[in-house]
């Protein structure tokens, strides 16, 4: 984790998280064949708008989880699988009283017969006494059993109220209808996901993230029986406690899987919103105290957003540029000038044009401001490289090189150290570079935040490029690395488990390539690229030709017999 020190905003504890559960009744559409959605409907209601959370939204039903629910007494009154923990238990049974306090909707059957609940029970039950007790009493027995957990959420660490939550699934009850208590929830409706979310995109009908995320999610299931078969392993499909930056001067809000929440987790890790996530060139965005993003303005197909400029160190210590970029004047002055002019050393992770004919250029800007020339360090272009990629550094760094910056700080010496990383595969000479003091991962192209980089031989090699992805996590593993910092795109959280999906989806995609070989053992690559890379737009075939290439070289050569 990076220091304390250098976070740029002071820590402040988010509020403890209570426990409920919500709870997403199913039932099959009435219009099962209507055009644009599944065949799922499911049960919402409008909170109050006095309710001091998400007050006048729609939601499931679902409610704080009480001390009795989780009694011996209350488990022994329900049904229960085999698989069903006592806590997926107990929050099942939340989920069943609260759907019958704000509802009228009674999960429960006859111990005698194993009857559902009919309106007879329902009628005879007051949604204000002790429920459980109620129920025993008609002789029913709480269906926990039908009740499967769905995903789980954490309120987001910036809000005043926070819940750690379960979304269970069931299957509506035939015969009840909702009734709401007109108290906490109002107007109960059934509607299809696609339907409710293209209401809320219209203004008509007000949800809260998580909800519309999970109706999301939800719209992918053609069936309610696709729904409880993909529950099957008694584990939530997914699991989020949101974070929320700033888009277009809007608040917006990000799951783990979103592109945004790494840097949100690294620049506010206790989820206050500040943190700008609007893509711009004019001026660095502020990472840490000691790291800095500029990002050049070279958007397109191939760069995304464009290729970021970082700068390491602080005022006391003087700066490290990694990847000065293209030869833009303009980027290289707001570079120059967010150092102060102190650069010490250029680093360029490969030489590739976006990365590194900016460095020669930064470099006389330095030395024409009076100041000691920087050195350009990185590691020379291959034999193999394109004639656009020839780079030769000033000196050429050694793997697992320490590239040091030291200075009296008020709170006394500080010190930036960057461990060089070799990481061929993108480009024979690739580096990477860890900054240890922060336990932080510039990856180069190494790893790309949104998209896989491109292997493009002979300068490219997917054999090496699998063992770097390897010898990376190596180091984040050593290091405690959380966070990536790529050239193109966010910054990336979990890095460990980045490193493992993007090596998992290579091998996968090698597979593909391997398959359409086999089925194809006469075909050119053009006929290879449109099966193995079906699920990308034929437009981009051209490009993935390339790293089609590159899988098609590992293959034989640890297949001779696939020549």
């Amino acid at each position: 984790m990076p220091r304390p020190t250098q976070q740029l905003h002071p820590f402040r504890a988010p509020v403890p998280t209570r426990p409920a559960a919500t709870v997403l009744l199913l039932r099959v559409a009435a219009d099962p064949h209507k055009a644009g959605g599944s065949g799922i409907e499911v049960l919402m209601t409008r909170r109050s708008d006095k309710a001091s959370f998400a007050p006048g939204a729609y939601v499931f039903p679902g409610g704080g989880i009480d001390a009795l629910d989780a009694a011996p007494d209350t488990h022994a009154a329900a049904d229960r699988r085999p698989t069903q923990s006592d806590l997926h238990l107990t929050q099942a049974i939340a989920a069943i009283r609260e759907s019958f306090e704000e509802l009228g909707i009674l999960l429960a059957r006859h111990a005698a017969d194993g009857r559902w609940a009919d309106a007879d029970d329902i009628a005879a039950i007051d949604r204000h006494q002790p429920f459980v007790a109620q129920c025993t009493a008609r002789g029913l027995r709480l269906a926990a059993d039908s009740v499967f957990l769905l995903a789980h959420w954490i309120t987001d660490r910036d809000l005043p109220r926070r819940f750690d939550v379960p979304f269970l699934v069931a299957r509506m009850p035939a015969g009840q209808e909702p009734v709401a208590d007109e108290a906490e929830q109002f107007e109960p409706v059934w509607v299809r996901p696609t339907d409710a979310l293209a209401r809320h995109e219209a203004g008509q009908f007000f949800m809260i993230f998580p909800t519309i995320r999970t109706l999301q999610r939800l719209a992918a299931f053609s069936t309610t029986q696709a729904v409880f078969d993909a529950l099957a392993e008694e584990q939530p499909l997914w699991t989020s406690c949101p974070r929320a930056g700033t888009l277009a001067g809007k608040e917006a809000r990000y799951m783990e899987s979103d592109l945004p929440y790494g840097e949100l987790a690294l620049v506010c890790p206790d989820g206050q919103i500040v943190h700008p996530l609007d893509w711009q060139t004019e001026r660095p965005v502020p990472l840490l105290r000691n790291v800095l993003r500029l990002t050049a303005p070279n958007p397109g197909v191939m760069t995304g957003p464009g290729t970021n400029s970082y700068l390491v160190g602080d005022p006391a210590t003087g700066y490290i540029a990694i990847d000065p970029g293209p030869a833009d004047a303009d980027h290289l002055d707001k570079l120059w000038r967010a150092a102060g002019g102190d650069i010490r050393m250029i680093v360029c992770t490969h030489s590739h044009a976006d990365h590194a004919p900016g460095a020669a250029p930064l470099q006389a800007l330095c030395v024409q401001a009076g100041r000691a020339r920087p050195p350009i360090l990185g590691l020379p272009s291959a034999p193999t490289a394109r004639a656009a990629s020839a780079f030769t550094p000033d000196r050429s760094l050694q793997n697992n090189e320490l590239l040091a910056l030291t200075g009296q700080a008020p709170e006394g010496q500080i010190t930036h150290t960057l461990q060089v990383i070799h990481t061929p595969g993108h480009a024979a000479n690739h580096i990477c570079l860890l900054l240890v003091e922060d336990a932080l991962l510039f990856s180069g192209d190494h790893v790309l935040n949104g998209s896989t980089t491109v292997i493009d031989p002979p300068d490219g090699n997917m054999a090496d490029y699998l063992d770097s992805l390897d010898r990376l996590d190596g180091a984040c593993a050593e290091h405690g690395v959380e966070f990536i910092l790529p050239a193109h795109g966010y910054v990336i959280g979990d890095a460990r488990g980045a490193i493992a999906k993007l090596k998992a989806h290579r091998l996968a995609r090698e597979a593909k390539v391997l398959a359409a070989m086999q089925a194809l053992p006469q075909g050119s690559m053009e006929d290879w690229v449109q099966h193995a890379y079906d699920d990308v737009p034929p437009r981009m075939w051209p490009v993935a030709q390339r790293s089609l290439l590159a899988h098609v070289e590992r293959i034989r050569s640890l297949s001779p017999g696939n020549n």
